[in-house]
């Protein structure tokens, strides 16, 4: 018997809010900020407390509806969430349940199959927890992140494999980072994810028993976690056996789930409205002015690529998964359009996809921490196009420059990697090499061709790299024919 994984996802991001949804404790790096130092009686639960919601996390999260296709509910409001956890000071969670912020939206993602259009079941807001420590037997919290605005989105179970999964999550924490609300850095835990994850018989349209994987921050953690669970529970229901509900979480080290609990419901979190803060009546005019601030998103600005640039859609995805990356491209393409020659588009999106992208993963380095500008660049590759210098030294520049920050037209005079272009210059070191090398000379004119490449090595060592391969290839070939036609005409036959 087949079977269909069936995969919903819940994604919890924190905004980047500078203060906390509720007081005004400023939001900092949970990973390196000295430990609850950024804690006022709000944010650690204190009786008595009043919390103040903060405008501007409602509004980014507004944001990622509209950008996520919702519909933007005009009325939202706030419940207690109770549940009785160390790093939880309060006891419960300031969260929206029956009236969500955002709901029946969507995101088109592209797969191996094609595009597909994964259901957004709601975007509401709710505060972050603390952060639990584990050393040395004893665990210590830090609460510097509770209180922090923590956006929920929760998709309808439309994803039937795990590149699905990865598509889906790698998609919108793209669209996250455009819209400048989360910074998607999931090393440091800001944006995770929760898999549901069930079964069923191919064919079959009733959903199996689900279980939560819960807190996987990395893809490569969610896509092994799910891949993980769907084997398992394939396995267990061809032996016979039946799913369990319950919350799993992913052991990295055993690459393996593990029960946690048992599968929570609304009712035991003994949902009910918030007392202390009024219900949310989102006026429509607060819609459309929040709408005014979506800038070009990451699919229309991947098929614009396409169109005006003429770029594939590989190199279009690649330069719009990050926006200061296609800020940085479409920076050079206006600079590259200015003066002659006019550098094309793709071959900037060459160059920045392959070299450039080349030394910014070996230093894991993001793209707004490149020395190299946009600037920089485009003299570069005129310098190339221009027959300054060769493709092999315009890489050995764009290294330097990206290490050292210098402008490649210092670094080319500096190193004397001006190409040589006296033609006659150029004959004179070939006929040298070739009268150093005979019997080199003499393995070609017996046919063997592969020797023209040698020679042609040989030639750019002896000018340093500083001679275009392809015309030093015709003037080794040149002057190795020649010497094929006079040892023909010396021939008495």
């Amino acid at each position: 018997m087949e079977f269909e994984p069936v995969i919903g996802l819940e994604i919890h991001a924190e905004l980047q809010t500078r203060s906390k949804m509720f007081c005004p404790c400023p939001v900092v790096d949970s990973t390196t900020a000295e430990p609850n130092r950024y804690v006022c009686p709000v944010c650690a639960g204190m009786p008595g407390t009043l919390p103040v919601p903060n405008r501007r996390a409602i509004e980014w999260t507004i944001l990622t509806g509209l950008a996520l296709n919702c519909e933007i509910a005009e009325y939202s409001l706030f419940y207690r969430k109770n549940y009785f956890y160390p790093d939880l000071p309060s006891e419960y969670q300031r969260s929206m349940y029956d009236y969500p912020l955002c709901l029946n939206g969507y995101l088109e993602i592209e797969t191996p199959e094609g595009s597909k259009r994964v259901r957004i079941r709601r975007v509401h807001i709710e505060e972050d927890t603390g952060k639990l420590i584990h050393i040395g037997g004893v665990t210590l919290v830090d609460f510097n992140r509770a209180g922090v605005p923590l956006m929920e989105i929760v998709t309808e179970p439309d994803m039937h494999s795990v590149e699905e999964v990865k598509a889906f999550a790698t998609a919108l924490r793209t669209l996250l980072r455009y819209l400048g609300v989360n910074s998607g850095d999931m090393e440091k835990g800001v944006i995770r994810f929760e898999a549901n994850v069930s079964v069923r018989p191919k064919g079959e349209t009733r959903l199996g028993t689900r279980t939560e994987i819960k807190n996987l921050n990395s893809f490569r953690a969610l896509v092994r976690a799910v891949d993980y669970e769907i084997r398992r529970q394939i396995e267990i229901v061809r032996s016979g056996g039946r799913v369990e509900q319950e919350t799993m979480g992913w052991d990295e080290a055993r690459e393996v789930t593990v029960p946690q609990r048992g599968k929570e419901h609304a009712h035991d979190y003994r949902y009910f409205p918030e007392p202390d803060i009024p219900p949310l009546v989102i006026s429509r005019e607060w819609v459309e002015e929040i709408r005014a601030m979506l800038p070009e998103l990451p699919r229309a600005r991947m098929a614009r690529f396409e169109q005006v640039y003429g770029l594939t859609r590989y190199e279009a995805a690649l330069l719009t998964e990050d926006h200061r990356v296609a800020d940085y491209f479409e920076r050079a393409v206006t600079l590259a359009r200015q003066e002659e020659p006019v550098v094309e588009p793709r071959t900037l999106a060459a160059w920045i996809t392959g070299e450039l992208f080349r030394l910014m993963n070996e230093a894991n380095r993001e793209i707004q921490d490149v020395r190299v500008s946009p600037e920089s660049l485009v003299g570069l590759i005129r310098m190339v196009q221009r027959g300054e210098i060769n493709m092999n030294t315009g890489k050995l520049v764009l290294r330097e420059a990206f290490e050292t920050g210098e402008v490649p037209h210092r670094i080319v005079e500096a190193k004397g990697f001006t190409q040589i272009r006296d033609v006659e210059a150029l004959r004179e070191i070939v006929l040298q090499v070739i009268e150093a090398n005979p019997k080199e000379v003499e393995s070609y004119l017996r046919g063997k061709e592969g020797v023209l490449k040698w020679f042609v090595g040989q030639v750019m060592r002896a000018t340093r790299g500083q001679a275009d391969p392809q015309r030093v290839n015709e003037l080794v070939r040149e002057a190795l024919e020649a010497r094929r036609a006079a040892r023909s005409s010396e021939d008495p036959r």
